[in-house]
This record gives C-alpha cells, structure tokens and sequence, in this order.
C-alpha cells in the first residue's frame, strides 16, 4: 500500500514528528473547549484548514441568553432549552435559567379594564379615572393589552397605573380578551375588571336623546343590539371586579362611585387656574368664576407706580393696604374653600377664577399673586396667568 493509500482523507504531507497512531481526523487547532480526550501529541503546525470534528450544534463561543439585549428572547419560546444548555464538558458558560424574562414586579403598573354595555357610562369612568392621573387607552383592541402593560413596565414608573376601556367596538379582537388576561395573570400582573351596566329601557332612552344607533344594531332595533351586546358580554360581566348599575345614575353620581373606588384615601385633586385680566379687552371665555377688583384705587393714577406690573412689590402693597382689600381677600379665600369642597363632590377637578381690572396690568395682577398664593397654602394645584399684562 502507497503513502497516499494510508492517509486517503487529508492531501498534505505528513508531519515527521507526528505518531503514526495518532488518529489523522483529530483537528490540531481544536479550540481549548474540546474534551481532554483528545490526542494532546498533534504539533500546531498542522495547516488550520483540517476540518474540525467538534459537531457544528456545540457553539463554543455562545454567550448567555438572558434576555437583556437586542437579541435575547423575548418570549418563552425563544429561550434556550436545558437540553442545549447544561451538562457540557467544554467549559462553556451557558445559562441554564429557561424562566422567560417577564416584567420587573417593582416595575408592574397597576391596571384596570372598563367595559360594559355601550350607553352605560364608560367614557365618564375613563374620564373619571384620567382625572385621577390614570393613564387611560380607549377602545384598545384586548390582544395589545399586554404590550401596553409590558411598555408601562419599561416607563420607569412613570406610567404606574393604566385602565384599558374594552368595548363592542372591537368585537374583532374581542375574542382575544381571554388569552390576554391569561397572559396578565402568567406574567403576575394584578388586574381589576370594571363592569358598567344599565336597564334595556335606561339604554334605549340613552340612545333616543342623542339619536345615535345602537353600535350592533344593524338594520335591526336599538333594543336588538342591546341584547346581541349583553349577550356578548355575559361571560365579561361573571370576570368582572366591579359591577356599577347606572341605570339611575347621573354623571356626577358614576363620577362619586369611581372616586370611591380608586381615588384611595386622598380626596380627588382639584386644579384651579388664577387668571388676571383687563375688562377692555374682554371677560375670559372660559372663566368659571369672575371677581371685579376696580373697586379699589388704581395704581395707574400714581405716576411712580404706572411703569409697573402688580409684580412689583411697590404695586402689590399699595393695591393690598387700600380699604378692604385684605377683607377681600381673605373672605373670597374662605369662599372658595366652599365652593372647592362642592366642586369636588360633583366630580369638577378644574376650575378657573378670572380676576379682572381695566386694563389687566396693577390690581388684578396683584390680587391674582395674592389668591393663588392662599389656594396653594391650601393644598390646590394652582397655575397662574396674567392674560393681558404687557399689551399696553
């Protein structure tokens, strides 16, 4: 038998100092990882094009797949199996954890899901919620919901609480609002259901006064649709948390059972708007309280003083050492922790107090300062603006 005959496989020529009983596949460039039975006698110059025998499954230099970076997995399925991560003896630093990533639970943002029957209030306990500092989603269709859970989770904490309004109009997708919750509850987040509900003839009375269609109705009834969405939402209303009846309920009163439900124990906040303003240039349109300050002497008049604003101090002392001005203030301040109280009670959370002069520039401003300098002592959000200071 020829040279050539005896080592058919590799066409080189062979290594003098190699052992003839070496095995003539064992690569000699075999990265470290390869197991210690290999020959350990094969010299490193043997050319790096031998092919190796290591088995193309075993990747050697494959990282840990934890799920952090771009190409991690982003479900279950893309994790890798214990199978293809534990009991190797190359020495590999492969993770054996197959729990998928998740959500963070200090991350997970508390959430709500409103539904019920269209006409029975879900627009105002969004609303009512949004109030609250909710962050809402309208007519989400149910398979995105954990998307958005997943993305408030990743706002770092700035979107700490989420409701999710589900309704008939996206009955396509309606069918998904199962699985969605079952993959909420698999990823441990918590959720409530909200459920508004009305009578047949609350609804059709609704749905009369606005004279809109029943959204399944079709060529059909306003009651047909009623019932083909009751029937719809049977099994939703059994799921749900909350059931609010609202066939005798104004909207202040939905707005009351909301509050009491999720306002905690914070009362609801109230936002006020102080706005000064000249009467020569008109009453703010949306002004719910207005107060006249031209009962009281005008700076303009006093040549040292009709340069300034009611921002300088010259002018805000003189306009508050008049007659009755601190007497003002100091009842109108008492007044509106009334009307606060009341505006509260009916569901308002903003309210806008116009405080007007002749031109907008001395006493309003002043008085303005003053007023919401009380309303901020007194816990109201509070946000002043001079609408017409500067256009003289």
């Amino acid at each position: 038998m020829t040279e050539h005959d005896a080592h058919p496989t590799p066409k080189r020529e062979p290594t003098p100092t190699a052992p003839p009983t070496a095995p003539p596949t064992v690569p000699p460039t075999v990265p470290p990882t390869v197991p210690p039975t290999a020959p350990p006698t094969v010299p490193p110059t043997v050319p790096p094009t031998v092919p190796p025998t290591v088995p193309p499954t075993v990747p050697p230099t494959a990282a840990p797949r934890q799920g952090a970076g771009p190409a991690g997995p982003q479900h279950p399925a893309d994790a890798p199996s214990a199978a293809n991560t534990a009991g190797h003896e190359d020495g590999a630093q492969v993770s054996t954890d197959v729990t998928p990533p998740g959500i963070p639970e200090a991350a997970i943002p508390e959430l709500v899901i409103i539904s019920g029957m269209s006409g029975a209030g879900r627009s105002t306990a969004a609303k009512c919620l949004e109030d609250l500092g909710w962050f809402v989603v309208d007519n989400l269709p149910p398979a995105l919901i954990p998307t958005m859970v997943e993305l408030g989770a990743r706002s770092q904490g700035n979107v700490a609480r989420i409701a999710v309004v589900v309704d008939v109009r996206g009955r396509r997708f309606f069918d998904n609002l199962r699985e969605s919750l079952a993959d909420l509850e698999a990823k441990g987040v918590t959720r409530r259901i909200v459920f508004l509900e009305s009578s047949d003839d609350a609804l059709v009375r609704r749905f009369e006064s606005v004279r809109r269609p029943h959204p399944l109705q079709g060529d059909g009834r306003i009651v047909d649709g009623i019932a083909a969405e009751r029937e719809l939402l049977r099994e939703l209303r059994g799921d749900a948390d909350l059931v609010i009846d609202t066939s005798s309920l104004n909207v202040h009163e939905l707005r009351a059972k909301m509050d009491a439900q999720f306002a905690g124990d914070s009362e609801p906040e109230l936002r006020a708007t102080v706005m000064s303003f000249g009467f020569k240039y008109g009453l703010p349109v949306d002004a719910d309280l207005v107060v006249d300050m031209r009962f009281l002497p005008n700076p303009h008049w006093v040549p040292e003083l009709r340069p300034f604003t009611g921002l300088n101090e010259e002018v805000s002392a003189y306009v508050l050492n008049q007659p009755g001005a601190k007497e003002f203030l100091d009842r109108y301040a008492e007044l509106l922790q009334l009307v606060a109280a009341g505006y509260r009670r009916e569901g308002k959370r903003y309210v806008t107090i116009a405080v007007g002069c002749t031109g907008g520039k001395h006493r309003s401003v002043a008085m303005s300062e003053k007023l919401a300098a009380r309303l901020v002592a007194e816990g109201v959000e509070t946000v002043v603006v001079h609408r017409d200071m500067g256009r003289e």
